[in-house]
């Protein structure tokens, strides 16, 4: 029965992403299909904040574009985001995470879409037992994802107002002993900020 319950859930939150992206893709101006040539971009560069995506919850971002061609544009960005942890003696603890990413986007002029994939480390608490004395102890330990991209990225040629969304799986990779690959379908994600 929960398994029913968790296959309806898990088809109606992809059904409610799904809807939300087309939704994205159908508001976009049509006009831009209508140029000849692609804008050259002098705006390279974003600051942003990215809620969700590849950071998991929240990071702040900068990001540059490395390569123009044509329609074709090459981006590599890296963040920073500080997550909470389970608390400790009424403590919150908040560890780092720092996702890093390279994305290819292809678009005539201001709207664009994206494709990349990347890697985000982190810091995690775990308990682990002394294999002596049998205590329970906290430990922070490393750990990583690798997400995949695929979205819409609207940001203007000169700069200005940014803004991204995008569907964003989640690979985890078994950095620790005892570990396996696993893979979390259900991630989006949506930034906002400016490029110059």
């Amino acid at each position: 029965m929960m398994l029913f319950t968790s296959l309806i859930n898990f088809s109606l939150q992809f059904r409610l992403m799904l809807v939300c992206f087309v939704l994205v893709l159908l508001t976009l101006p049509f006009q831009a299909l209508a140029q000849k040539e692609a804008e050259t971009f002098t705006a390279k560069n974003a600051i942003y904040l990215e809620v969700g995506g590849s950071s998991g919850i929240y990071a702040f971002n900068y990001s540059k574009i490395f390569h123009q061609k044509g329609k074709l544009k090459l981006n590599a960005s890296a963040g920073f985001s500080m997550l909470p942890n389970e608390k400790i003696d009424s403590k919150t603890i908040w560890l780092p995470a720092i996702p890093l990413e390279i994305t290819a986007l292809y678009g005539k002029s201001s709207n664009h879409l994206e494709m990349g994939f990347g890697i985000t480390s982190y810091l995690d608490k775990t308990t682990a037992m002394d294999s002596e004395t049998f205590e329970l102890s906290d430990k922070v330990v490393f750990g990583a994802v690798i997400p995949v991209r695929i979205g819409y990225r609207y940001q203007k040629p000169e700069g200005g107002f940014f803004f991204r969304v995008g569907y964003t799986p989640l690979f985890g990779v078994p950095v620790r002993a005892g570990k396996s690959w696993s893979f979390n379908p259900y991630h989006a994600g949506v930034s906002f900020g400016k490029s110059f």
